[in-house]
């Protein structure tokens, strides 16, 4: 891993973790005026028979899957193996849970924050594996063996 690749991962995995940290242990998840805009917006959604089903439980737990496909990612970006990006996943959003059920108590904690959290980074971890798999088979196709033979069959 290059200087430059490494300082990018640490610049980007510090963000998230402030990210992070800011969405989660917080006292309150949102201020009023956030509040207030998000029960206009699923108002007006809940007039509509197409988008009825969007509630705020539907929002809340897209947001928590969500959240975490960027800790998928990173987890490959540093070279970790796909079922890291699973274990850190629930560790984290276990902890995040924990710390909101001891410290919070104007927060809920609750499992299905930790299955969405972890589905998210599953998400990260496939989307991140799916794509280093095209890139490798996209650089195998261009290496001078392979190419060679392209050449002269075209000949």
């Amino acid at each position: 891993m290059t200087k430059r690749r490494r300082a990018w991962l640490v610049a980007a995995s510090c963000v998230y973790a402030v990210a992070v940290w800011w969405m989660t242990l917080r006292p309150s998840i949102y201020d009023p005026e956030v509040g207030w805009l998000l029960a206009r917006v699923l108002g007006a959604l809940q007039l509509s028979p197409l988008t009825s089903w969007i509630t705020f439980d539907v929002v809340e737990s897209a947001s928590n899957v969500a959240m975490f496909v960027p800790l998928g990612v990173l987890v490959i970006a540093w070279g970790g193996r796909w079922w890291h990006g699973l274990v850190l996943g629930t560790a984290v959003s276990s902890a995040i849970e924990l710390c909101q059920l001891l410290f919070l108590p104007t927060r809920v904690a609750d499992l299905r924050d930790v299955a969405a959290n972890t589905l998210g980074a599953a998400i990260g971890v496939g989307l991140m594996l799916v794509l280093s798999r095209a890139r490798r088979s996209s650089q195998h196709s261009h290496n001078a063996r392979h190419r060679k033979l392209i050449d002269t069959s075209a000949q």
